[in-house]
């Protein structure tokens, strides 16, 4: 059988107030079109669909559509993220099941929809949502474990919430877990959220090497996991911040067969703006303008700071969402300035000099205004 492997989709992300609406149309139809082209059997979407817990109705209306589009394709299994709802997702769940989607928005036993079976297909995912410190204990209790497992650490806790999931899985099924967490080893993209990242981190050896997949979600560089199974993140479809500059986004084509470990294909996404980060002095920066149409930049500039610098790099680099100063580490610093017998305009030049601006039309404008105050 062939799946399809994709996650954080983080629908609603705006890049400095921009809008990115558009952009997740055209990734998630890219990737509905590569579910048709490649006749994937089933669709994994491994977490944070949304990237807030209380999306637009716009950012909805993407998600959805997407995942029905995905599901006339095939089933289409659905794992929340730390970034989703679940009380949100829980409210769809029975609409969205009408629609061959399976939705997991909280952990739940094998018997009460933690383990899915297309017996058709003979496939067996488990569903694993994100897990909070707060919510293993809860999320333990769920599995039926002994009242003394639940004071042991995060780390322990999963290994047997994973156990669980997986304990009665068949022989001669393809065994899939499908969760949004981190595994050590694995590489953040810099885009997600740290304080969700390697605080709540499982080593690889976590999941039982009988497994034939391991479908993550979570960290947004797609990569491999070394560990006896394959263990993978699919990443997020779009550079999503400028830590994730370097990242080439794509989904995962996964075939699989009873009692063998799967075979993994990435497929590269086109969609998207690209994230461009550039650094220079002011001259070094506007020649290569030419070179970033159509892409979110940020302007890292050696310059010193002066009014009207960030509007010159906008004019020339429409895309520039971050225009940075950056003053070197080793600059000398000016000692602070005596105020005693000097002027106010004196003062300002002092305290300015000490910033590293160089601005004679800010020091002419308050010489002027020193002037208007005193003739009153």
């Amino acid at each position: 059988m062939r799946l399809l492997h994709t996650s954080d989709w983080h629908v609603g992300r705006k890049i400095r107030g921009r809008s990115r609406a558009g952009e997740h149309r055209a990734v998630l139809a890219e990737i509905v079109a590569i579910a048709r082209e490649q006749r994937v059997d089933v669709t994994l979407v491994v977490g944070d669909l949304f990237d807030i817990s209380s999306p637009s109705p716009e950012d909805e209306e993407i998600v959805y559509r997407a995942l029905l589009d995905l599901a006339e394709v095939g089933p289409v299994l659905v794992v929340g993220g730390n970034h989703d709802s679940s009380a949100r997702l829980e409210a769809v769940k029975p609409v969205l099941g009408l629609g061959r989607i399976t939705v997991a928005a909280r952990p739940r036993s094998p018997a009460d929809g933690g383990l899915a079976r297309i017996e058709a297909l003979g496939l067996e995912v488990a569903l694993l949502p994100f897990v909070s410190s707060r919510g293993i204990v809860k999320a333990s209790e769920i599995m039926d474990l002994d009242p003394d497992q639940h004071s042991q650490s995060y780390e322990e806790r999963l290994r047997r919430i994973i156990s669980a999931l997986t304990e009665d899985m068949g022989a001669d099924t393809v065994n899939v877990l499908a969760g949004h967490l981190t595994v050590y080893g694995a590489e953040g993209g810099g885009g997600e959220r740290e304080a969700h990242i390697f605080g709540y981190a499982i080593p690889p050896q976590a999941f039982p090497g009988s497994l034939s997949y391991v479908a993550l979600g979570h960290l947004h560089r797609q990569q491999r996991v070394p560990a006896s199974a394959p263990i993978w993140y699919s990443g997020s479809p779009l550079q999503l911040d400028f830590g994730e500059v370097a990242d080439r986004k794509g989904v995962l084509l996964i075939d699989a067969e009873p009692g063998k470990p799967a075979s993994v294909e990435p497929v590269a996404l086109e969609s998207g703006t690209r994230l461009v980060q550039i650094n220079g002095t002011l001259e070094q920066v506007l020649a290569r303008a030419y070179d970033l149409e159509g892409a979110y930049v940020k302007v890292l500039l050696d310059e010193k700071a002066r009014a009207g610098l960030n509007e010159e790099v906008r004019a020339a680099i429409p895309g520039a969402v971050d225009v940075v100063v950056v003053r070197p580490e080793d600059e000398d610093r000016p000692a602070r300035a005596q105020r005693v017998g000097r002027s106010p305009v004196e003062l300002l030049e002092a305290y300015l000099s000490g910033k590293g601006v160089d601005d004679d039309a800010v020091v002419d404008l308050f010489r002027e205004l020193e002037q208007e105050v005193v003739a009153r």
